[in-house]
């Protein structure tokens, strides 16, 4: 038999101002949402997971009220929990920045509500205006800068946008086999420094990337710097942020990270496997604060083989 997990904190959608074609707030969830069907709204509804701001309940034949605020409760079937444990790193008055575990998505997306790092993250501090100023794949742990004050998301999101935040990544790979030929015969000599460049686009399916012919769109720095048996250690530079772009990066240079479901081969989709993360990790992060300009310099941990 299935069950449902409700969301342990309230989403909200504002009612449009320009809408005058539907009667009542039930009619316009039901077309602003058309993935989640009338009979969902209905249930939910008449079950009281749908409020004003003020907390009062809203009915079957609640009036639209332009500029309103509507909270509702998001439900998937059988969310799976992630059994391992975000951290908060830093904390001060504007940002958190925490880690992130392998597997455990960044905020609420498709069947994920409540196993995600921003709704973890509220429910430990209390607050409840958490948001996070960049992405992190759900397979990829490390840093996170998340913003305390979502007025000032703006502010922490550029540092992003505009190169003005310094990202390391360490991530595991096999060696090439004339990179692992030559640290045999006691030929490699560390770091060895590759500068990527290339033209990165949607794949099939889109949610992967593939590198095309054109003008490049990506730069990322990587070094390989220790070797263990036949797996390297690599520090990987992001200067672009495109989806995936570490992923395919290091595809093209022949040594995909361990555990890479997505490349060079697009795996067949199934649960969660905890004992084989990716090997990729945000370890450190280095930035002047905008609000406070206070120099930040934070990591955590190595990866482990």
């Amino acid at each position: 038999m299935s069950s449902s997990v409700l969301a342990s904190q309230a989403s909200y959608v504002v009612l449009p101002e320009h809408i005058t074609d539907k009667p009542t707030v039930l009619s316009f969830l039901v077309e602003r949402f058309e993935q989640i069907g009338a009979d969902v709204w209905f249930a939910r509804i008449s079950a009281g997971k749908v409020h004003w701001q003020d907390g009062s309940l809203i009915e079957i034949d609640t009036p639209y009220r332009p500029r309103a605020r509507v909270y509702y409760y998001r439900e998937v079937v059988n969310e799976t929990k992630v059994p391992f444990d975000e951290e908060v790193i830093y904390r001060d008055d504007q940002i958190i920045v925490a880690f992130k575990p392998h597997f455990l998505a960044l905020h609420p997306s498709g069947n994920v509500i409540n196993e995600c790092l921003v709704n973890r993250l509220r429910i430990k501090t209390g607050i409840e205006t958490i948001v996070p100023a960049h992405r992190l794949d759900r397979a990829t742990a490390g840093l996170v800068l998340l913003c305390l004050q979502p007025e000032h998301r703006q502010l922490y999101h550029d540092l992003f946008k505009f190169g003005q935040i310094r990202k390391e990544y360490q991530a595991l790979a096999k060696l090439t086999p004339e990179l692992m030929a030559k640290h045999q015969r006691a030929e490699l000599t560390l770091p060895i420094h590759w500068t990527v460049k290339n033209r990165m686009v949607k794949g099939d399916p889109t949610f992967t990337m593939r590198v095309a012919e054109g003008e490049a769109n990506t730069h990322s720095e990587i070094s390989l710097i220790e070797v263990r048996g036949e797996v390297g250690v690599f520090n990987l530079s992001p200067i672009t942020g495109r989806t995936h772009q570490l992923r395919v990066h290091m595809q093209s240079l022949g040594m995909s990270i361990l555990n890479d479901r997505c490349y060079p081969q697009l795996q067949d989709k199934a649960q969660d496997d905890y004992s084989k993360p990716l090997k990729l990790l945000a370890r450190r992060l280095k930035f002047t604060d905008p609000v406070t300009h206070k120099l930040i310099a934070l990591e955590c941990d190595g990866i482990e083989a």
